[in-house]
């Protein structure tokens, strides 16, 4: 038995011991109370806490507002208590916080890091005046699901991108950050995010597309609307994907193309807010059975068609372009089958804004006779899709002329029951066959269609498959024969059962331009015989003359396709070099006859370029690449010509299959805005080849040595039809040849500038053919640094997105006058593609970025926000987050072409008195376009400056000019 002492002296013990470990368990973590008093001190106003001063513990004595768990602060909750102040710096040291709620007041400054707040699962931070956020504050949130910082005036000056550590938030449902500076665009992660339910970003300065991953989302919520600028573009439909939608509001941004149909499967969906975009066409017929819908605003668009006639008290339509004025009440149908069309060919903007109401007869393109659409006439409207069947409806159609665009697919069969049907012009499009077979009567033009005439040389397509009668001659070869139809393209030619037409009329003067037609050609036949004759008998009073090895035949001016420059080169004589304007046998503009140029034939003898470039003489240098030295060369009647000259020492496999792919691809395209190639030279060790002199040099020098060079600076507008000249060429490359072609090494040193400044892309040698049916093709990495897509550096596989972002790059040095590369400046901005992104969206710092020579008041600020905005997208870092090319043109295309009105004191009419009566001005016009038979060509007309296809081109330049 122990001792009672002893056992007394354990009892006392154990109690000292349970009232030690008692107090230890409730007295709250030091750390946390350092931070709770930190919070306190940098308070204002730190009495509305109603925290006790001294020695307390606010997890034992639990303070206002404070909760623990333990001894270790979980909770801190001062909701619209009117604080005002910092929060400490350490605030994330608080590593056991749950919740924290601390909406509704007034702190201010920096907003600490919450990286590490690994059990934090509400952040409530919204309606503050927090003003700086740091890179790291979503880091390690892994718990997160509530956070919202709406509101709050974060990095207010430069803005703040969608951070990436969002990405790793895996709990996360409700994103809330309105009004909160954010910028740029809306990243594709963001559509991964599965457990995301609500997402809310109003009124911030994001733009760009919405990515196609969202279609994957499972929100409920989405607030997108009001953004600052341009705000969001491009279609919805990844959003109408998201079937659980029931809050939709996009309104106030940007966004484009047709409210999609599958909006309608979003059954949940109670509010929708679509008022104040630029959404264009019909809409979905079923919005009208969605159970939940109880408010639609679809004020201030392009919408057309009839309203639907919805059942729900909150719907606003105003400020749009539909047929009728109240629901319920359906358009003519005449208006319903143009609307089709239109539709078909994706609601071009030049033509949607005038396609109001329910009468057709004032709409752009379309014209009546008895009250009845009669002609559709949308020549050179860059309309791109298919041609609607719906068109077979308009029973009155007399004319359809749709040249000069973009069109695909079939030509819809219906179109043959068109009674009334006289004229169908599609001349220059993409359309496919076959052609439906349409009566006599009716003129069907299809020239330039590369599937529907695969054989440029062969006569125009028609819908009479007859040979010509024999009393109808043959046009002359190049020549159109008159035509009543003054809206044709100058290079379309009339067929046969035109001419009966005409001939049915009892105009004098309409005969005789018949009569002139069928003459010609048989006057210059008979000439050409007696040159051909005549030549015969000289070679054989003269046997030791050889015939020429080789005939080039190019344009000495790209503008008039009348004055072509004729070489001769012969084999034992090689000093001999003839150059003039008129052959022996009359006027080569005439006829083309005696200028033969095989496919691949266009050989020049080296000693005939060595005379014209002075035996390659320093001086005539105009310039210096990869390839070697380029120079200048002039014949004896003025004609310049630039020769690309391979240097003995560059001669290598390598150099040689560029030599070889810049001839075959320059001999099978022809385009206003790709430099043409006159010919070669590959004799002995020799390797020449001969393009069109481009008098302005290089883009690059115009950018980046204008100084040194003693140039001047390019304006704006300089800028901008050149970037739309080289989107056009790179558009033809990729879209509108019969091949695909990728160039692979679009840069400015490769876009050359003529005498005008407008542009021309240049140098083929790396020029790879896109396999039909392949999204990518694999090869050895070739290009420039700094142009190169990141896809196709990393893994070898191109497309012809990687020239699109190399034009993207390109458009960036247009806007900041800064090359691509420059090892010399500081890393953040040496790769001008990703220091670019960091400052097109932020209106102070693209300001700071835009080229020094550049005179920018707030117009010129605008056209070049929007250039920026699309260098954004050509940069995009997927390829299919580029645009096509086709894309670009409509953008740029706007922006050249912006009408103003004329001065009335300037000399614009021609020489022509205006305060002439009106018959002897109207005789002054006549006089006029007759004197200049060139006009003036329009940014629209790509066939007025491409010279004559001389005979014997036919088999090698067999593209069409498609813009």
């Amino acid at each position: 038995m122990e001792d009672p002492k002893r056992l007394h002296l354990w009892a006392l013990l154990l109690l000292l011991l349970c009232c030690f470990s008692y107090r230890v368990t409730a007295e709250t973590n030091p750390g946390d109370l350092a931070i709770l008093n930190d919070f306190k001190k940098g308070l204002e106003n730190p009495e509305l806490l109603k925290w006790p001063s001294g020695g307390a513990d606010p997890c034992g004595d639990k303070w206002n507002h404070v909760f623990c768990a333990g001894s270790r602060v979980s909770q801190i909750q001062v909701q619209n208590l009117g604080l005002k102040g910092p929060l400490p710096e350490n605030f994330n040291k608080l590593t056991e916080l749950t919740n924290i709620g601390l909406q509704r007041n007034s702190f201010n400054g920096k907003l600490p890091s919450f990286s590490g707040l690994s059990k934090l699962v509400y952040a409530y931070l919204d309606y503050n005046e927090f003003d700086t956020i740091p890179a790291d504050f979503f880091s390690g949130l892994d718990s997160l699901q509530i956070i919202s910082l709406d509101y709050n005036p974060l990095n207010q000056s430069s803005g703040w991108e969608f951070p990436k550590d969002i990405e790793s938030l895996t709990t996360l449902k409700n994103l809330s950050m309105n009004q909160c500076n954010l910028v740029g665009g809306i990243p594709d992660f963001v559509g991964g995010m599965s457990s995301l339910e609500n997402l809310l970003l109003s009124y911030n300065n994001l733009s760009g597309p919405i990515p196609p991953s969202f279609s994957g989302l499972n929100l409920k919520t989405l607030w997108l609307n009001n953004q600052g600028g341009t705000g969001f573009t491009g279609p919805i439909d990844a959003i109408a994907a998201v079937v659980s939608l029931q809050q939709l509001w996009l309104h106030g941004n940007s966004f484009t193309g047709s409210i999609p149909d599958g909006i309608v499967d979003c059954m949940a969906l109670s509010d929708l807010s679509l008022n104040n975009n630029q959404f264009v066409g019909l809409i979905p017929a079923n919005i009208t059975v969605m159970p939940s819908l109880a408010k639609l605003k679809l004020d201030n668009n392009q919408l057309m068609g009839s309203i639907p006639d919805l059942k729900i008290d909150n719907f606003t339509y105003s400020g749009n372009l539909f047929c009728q004025s109240k629901p319920g009440i359906p358009c003519s149908p005449e208006v319903s089958a143009l609307l089709d069309f239109l539709k078909d060919v994706k609601y071009p903007p030049n033509i949607v804004s005038s396609w109001s109401g329910n009468n057709p007869c004032s709409w752009i393109g379309v014209s009546c006779s008895k009250n009845s659409v009669s002609s559709l006439i949308l020549q050179n409207r860059e309309l791109n899709g298919t041609i609607s069947p719906s068109l077979g409806e308009l029973k009155s159609l007399v004319n359809i002329k749709l040249g000069g665009n973009s069109l695909s697919g079939m030509i819809p069969g219906n179109l043959t029951g068109l009674k009334s049907l006289k004229m169908l012009n599609l001349t220059a499009n993409n359309l496919m066959p076959p052609l439906p077979k349409f009566d006599s009567s009716v003129t069907v033009l299809t020239d330039d269609n590369p599937l529907l005439n695969p054989n440029p040389s062969a006569p125009p397509t028609s819908h009479d498959d007859s040979p010509p009668s024999s009393d109808e001659s043959p046009p002359s070869p190049g020549k159109a024969p008159p035509s009543s139809d003054n809206s044709t393209p100058s290079n379309s030619r009339s067929p046969p059962s035109n001419r009966s037409t005409l001939l049915r009329t009892n105009d004098w003067s309409t005969m005789s331009k018949i009569l002139i037609g069928a003459l010609v050609p048989l006057v210059a036949l008979i000439f050409i015989v007696l040159c051909v004759l005549v030549f015969r008998r000289q070679k054989k009073k003269n046997n030791n003359v050889v015939t020429p090895n080789s005939v080039v035949v190019h344009p000495k001016n790209l503008s008039d396709s009348d004055n072509i420059v004729k070489i001769a080169v012969t084999a034992n004589n090689i000093n001999k070099s003839m150059t003039s304007s008129n052959s022996q046998c009359g006027n080569s503009g005439a006829t083309g006859e005696t200028h033969v140029i095989e496919a691949g034939n266009m050989t020049v003898s080296v000693q005939v370029l060595h005379n014209v470039t002075h035996n390659f003489a320093p001086e005539n240098e105009l310039g210096r690449g990869g390839f070697g030295a380029v120079y200048k060369g002039v014949f004896d009647d003025g004609t310049i010509v630039a020769v690309k000259r391979m240097e003995s020492a560059m001669i290598s496999n390598k150099a040689l299959d560029e030599f070889q792919s810049e001839i075959a691809v320059l001999s099978k395209v022809q385009h206003r805005h790709l430099v043409s190639l006159l010919g070669y030279s590959a004799e002995g060790s020799e390797r020449l080849l001969v393009y069109e002199y481009m008098p302005q040099g290089a883009l690059s020098q115009h950018l980046f040595q204008w100084e040194n060079l003693k140039l001047e600076p390019l304006s704006w507008k300089k800028r901008l039809i050149i970037a739309l000249d080289v989107a056009r060429g790179v558009e033809y490359l990729h879209n509108l040849a019969h091949q695909k072609f990728i160039h692979r090494d679009l840069k400015s040193s490769n876009i050359l500038l003529g005498e005008d400044f407008r542009a021309k892309v240049s140098d083929f040698g790396l020029v790879k053919l896109a396999p039909d049916g392949k999204t990518s093709v694999v090869t050895r990495l070739a290009g420039t640094f700094g142009y190169l897509a990141p896809e196709y550096a990393v893994t070898g596989k191109i497309t012809t997105k990687a020239d699109v972002f190399s034009y993207g790059v390109v458009l960036m040095e247009l806007v900041t006058g800064l090359t691509a590369l420059d090892e010399d400046r500081p890393e953040e901005t040496r790769y001008l593609a990703s220091w670019f992104w960091q400052v097109k969206s932020s209106k102070d710092k693209l300001m700071s970025a835009i080229d020094r020579a550049l005179d920018v008041d707030d117009e010129t600020f605008e056209s070049i926000s929007i250039i920026a905005e699309l260098a954004g997208h050509c940069t995009g870092r997927e390829p299919h987050q580029r645009p096509d090319m086709g894309h670009v043109v409509s953008v740029l295309g706007p922006l050249v072409q912006k009408w103003k009105p004329v001065n009335e004191d300037d000399d614009e009419c021609s020489g022509i008195d205006l305060h002439q009566p009106l018959l002897q001005m109207v005789k002054g016009w006549q006089d006029a376009d007759r004197t200049d038979g060139s006009g003036t060509m329009s940014l629209d007309d790509s066939k007025g400056s491409i010279p004559a296809r001389p005979t014997g081109f036919a088999e090698s330049f067999t593209s069409a000019d498609g813009r």
